[in-house]
């Protein structure tokens, strides 16, 4: 029997009273999948239903509503079609991902192959080991001017776990969570995640893409739990200046159920004159802002998975209870090289400062190289690694072969697929007259991108003319 039960199947089994055990008359049975019954059912009521043929199987593999409800990141998915492309020896040019095209520095990693041979390889706490999280509350004092404590840091498997748990910590169902456009493309999906309702306020190429004050205040409600700032900004480069977060900081205090989560992932690449302030470091905003970062953008740290939380105690030690139950601490290799790379010096010393420069230079080439082209419209990064840049004014034209440039997500296929450039439309950042361009690559790289992107434009602009 043991041979062929593969291909048996047994539609209903009925037990009298006086039966023998089911597994003594069919040893078999045992492997098959049975419901147990209360103990004040007959047993001749019981009935067993089921096949050994598992491709005939009926098997329930509907998915969480609140899976189904989430958007895969498109960050993602057109840097995983571009990396197919290449496999296949397609010669594209990605400019999507958010990914330094530096190798970690020397000192960093060596600070992480030295913690594998020291046998430093075994969990550590699950907050963070105390070495680091004191580290970064010294870092936090000296650069950000806030103070803490090693108990009101979470260290987490990248800044982006950070962002997740600290919204799941605070935010209950029907809860707001305030979220200004363009946003990381994760932000809404986070909220949604909660049980959290997203509420996007957009902002405008004209005002640099940074949020009015005035309108944050007019959709404030009852509600509104979470506003969530990321500055310098992914996607837009934006940072905002003392002054405006300042008239952010008088408004949220109005509001006592609100709290803000600033994420400070790109706070190092930063270009001058634009400074970073923490709004965590402004009268009366330490208490009610979790302050997220991380090592994976300025230390070119992205495969090691390293990021954290900073905020009241009590939210804090949420997150960490969170952490407790879905991943546990972080790597503890990564945050041997995490503390090596804060050892670095203020804002990263010349290691980090090398690596701005070289964004800078790359940044200038892009504004100039783009700002010469008609109908396109920029508002000039003063921090991180990407340029937003208005593509509208091309949409409704028609290019052979392909069709109707509809939105930007129509563009970036055109664009992928006739200029072999892998760009990211600004629909995935709630901006849909714009693409993103990550200028994480060399100026070799981008100067190619460049004249592929103008090349492919040309039918495009030929098509306005008829």
């Amino acid at each position: 029997m043991a041979n062929t039960l593969h291909s048996i199947t047994i539609s209903r089994i009925t037990f009298g009273n006086q039966c023998p055990s089911v597994h003594s008359v069919f040893p078999f049975v045992s492997t098959l999948p049975l419901r147990l019954v209360p103990s004040h059912v007959p047993l001749h009521a019981v009935s067993l239903v089921a096949k050994s043929n598992f491709d005939d199987t009926d098997v329930d593999i509907s998915l969480s509503p609140r899976v189904n409800a989430l958007k895969p990141s498109k960050t993602v998915a057109i840097s995983d079609q571009a990396t197919a492309l290449l496999q296949a020896g397609v010669p594209v040019i990605r400019l999507a991902a958010g990914e330094p095209d530096f190798d970690t520095p020397a000192v960093i990693a060596e600070a992480g192959m030295n913690a594998i041979r020291e046998g430093y390889t075994r969990y550590t706490p699950n907050a963070g080991t105390l070495e680091l999280r004191q580290a970064i509350c010294h870092k936090l004092k000296e650069e950000n001017g806030i103070t803490y404590t090693p108990d009101q840091i979470v260290v987490s498997n990248g800044a982006k776990q950070s962002v997740v748990q600290a919204v799941l910590a605070v935010c209950s169902p029907g809860d707001e969570v305030i979220i200004p456009a363009p946003f990381y493309v994760s932000y809404p999906e986070m909220a949604r995640l909660a049980d959290a309702t997203p509420v996007i306020l957009p902002t405008y190429i004209s005002d640099n893409f940074l949020l009015d004050p005035k309108f944050l205040e007019s959709n404030l409600t009852e509600r509104s739990r979470l506003l969530i700032l990321c500055s310098p900004s992914n996607p837009t480069g934006s940072v905002y200046p003392k002054e405006l977060l300042e008239e952010i900081a008088q408004i949220v205090a109005k509001h006592p159920r609100l709290l803000v989560l600033s994420d400070e992932i790109y706070e190092h690449i930063i270009y001058a004159p634009a400074t970073h302030t923490s709004i965590a470091s402004l009268p009366g905003m330490r208490d009610r802002t979790l302050t997220v970062n991380g090592f994976s953008k300025a230390f070119a740290m992205t495969g090691w998975r390293l990021g954290y939380v900073a905020g009241p105690k009590h939210i804090v030690t949420a997150c960490g209870k969170i952490q407790s139950q879905f991943t546990s601490g972080a790597s503890s290799i990564s945050q041997k090289a995490a503390v090596a790379a804060l050892g670095l010096g203020y804002a990263g010393g010349e290691v980090v400062s090398t690596m701005v420069n070289a964004f800078r230079e790359r940044r200038d080439f892009l504004v100039k190289s783009f700002g010469e082209m008609d109908g396109v419209k920029i508002s000039e990064p003063q921090g991180a690694f990407y340029l937003f840049i208005d593509f509208s004014s091309y949409y409704g034209r028609e290019a052979e072969g392909f069709g109707i440039i509809e939105n930007s997500d129509s563009l970036c296929r055109y664009l992928l697929d006739k200029g072999q450039v892998a760009l990211v439309p600004g629909s995935a950042f709630g901006e849909d007259t714009c693409i993103r361009i990550s200028y994480a690559e060399s100026l070799t790289t981008l100067e190619a991108a460049v004249e592929r992107i103008k090349k492919a434009l040309i039918p495009l602009c030929s098509a306005a003319l008829v």
